[in-house]
């Protein structure tokens, strides 16, 4: 499954990990993705949620 929010579209980061030395080796940032239970024009149904999008109230949460 990927590890994309569903609502904004946030996706993993690449960059390096850089060591002491400075030697450098790739590795990525993955987005803060949450399952949660949302109301999507009437319907409840699951959805792969950043928390960004959940704490700016961009996602209606089914109770």
């Amino acid at each position: 499954m990927a590890k994309r929010c569903e609502v904004c579209g946030k996706g993993p980061q690449v960059g390096n990990a850089v060591s002491h030395s400075h030697i450098l080796t790739k590795r990525r940032w993955l987005p803060n993705l949450q399952s949660v239970r949302v109301n999507t024009n009437g319907t409840v149904r699951r959805m792969r949620v950043c928390t960004r999008c959940l704490k700016g109230g961009k996602v209606q949460r089914a109770l």
